[in-house]
């Protein structure tokens, strides 16, 4: 399948030419599939082919895009164990100086990225700016159970402020009331307003609250609504992220989605076992500690 190749007369990269762009991918997929193009790695990522000069990498990146390259979770090639962990930090009594080292460790250990709460976004991605740790922001954080619409807005800006990973929690309350049709719509809501801005959106279940077949639902409900990942645990509930649950998540979704383990993993055993039950993500406060291991 020929590239589209990206150029411009006038040596601007705009936003419009990003959106050609993003377009473009969206065709080749609805044309061809996301199993057609490019398929690699254990978990079936997918190239695309959309070719960019060299010189316009750059200007693509002020216009907006989170990321270049290609996905592929081999340990070999990413770095070892530091590139499926997610840095986080989302207590209420963070401090500045607490945020600032998260990222100077993120920098050190080159980390997928640093998460955190909304408030500390736009700091976190000014210090993280021209490096590969992204910045990913927690919404509807910890409950899930506002509006729909707060949560859209609080994920659009997330990402203005320079987020390009967004965690979500789910209405667990409609989940388990049944009402499978506005969960889907609240987490449908969300990924548009994340993949329309080059953003990635991973689904908090919060299984600890769920029965085995509302796990099931709920992952299902979340790729159904076009979410990226779906993901174990806020971390503030009464049980976190758990090696048969990553592997009940990991065979719901398939081979596609990332599946994130959240909440208690705090050593090299824990992590590598949850990677070895499905996990393509951690969440962890100790990341430091795991990756020093």
């Amino acid at each position: 399948m020929p590239a589209m190749r990206i150029d411009t007369n006038d040596g601007a990269f705009d936003a419009e030419t990003l959106e050609a762009v993003l377009a473009e991918i969206g065709r080749q997929i609805l044309d061809h599939g996301l199993g057609a193009v490019g398929t690699f790695g254990q978990w079936g990522c997918t190239s695309i082919s959309v070719e960019l000069c060299p010189e316009r990498v750059d200007e693509m990146v002020r216009a907006g895009a989170c990321r270049l390259g290609v996905c592929n979770p081999d340990t070999g090639t990413l770095g070892g164990l530091a590139k499926y962990l997610d840095h986080t930090i989302l207590k209420p009594d963070a401090t500045v100086t607490e945020i600032d080292e998260l990222c100077d460790e993120a920098l050190r250990h080159r980390f997928a990225s640093v998460c955190v709460n909304g408030a500390w976004v736009r700091r976190c991605a000014e210090i993280l700016d021209g490096s590969d740790v992204l910045v990913c922001c927690v919404i509807g954080f910890p409950l899930g159970a506002m509006a729909s619409e707060v949560k859209v807005y609080e994920a659009r800006r997330a990402i203005e402020d320079g987020a390009c990973e967004i965690d979500m929690v789910i209405h667990i309350g409609a989940l388990k009331s049944g009402d499978d049709a506005f969960v889907q719509r609240d987490i449908a809501g969300v990924a548009e307003v994340c993949h329309r801005h080059g953003a990635k959106l991973k689904t908090i279940l919060e299984t600890c609250l769920l029965t085995d077949a509302e796990k099931v639902r709920a992952c299902e409900l979340a790729k159904a609504a076009g979410a990226d990942f779906v993901k174990t645990s806020t971390g503030f509930s009464k049980g976190g992220a758990t090696i048969a649950d990553v592997a009940l998540m990991r065979r719901t979704v398939g081979p596609r989605l990332g599946v994130k383990a959240s909440g208690g993993v705090r050593d090299v055993e824990t992590a590598r076992a949850m990677i070895d039950a499905g996990a393509t993500r951690i969440g962890a406060s100790a990341s430091v500690a795991i990756v020093g291991a």
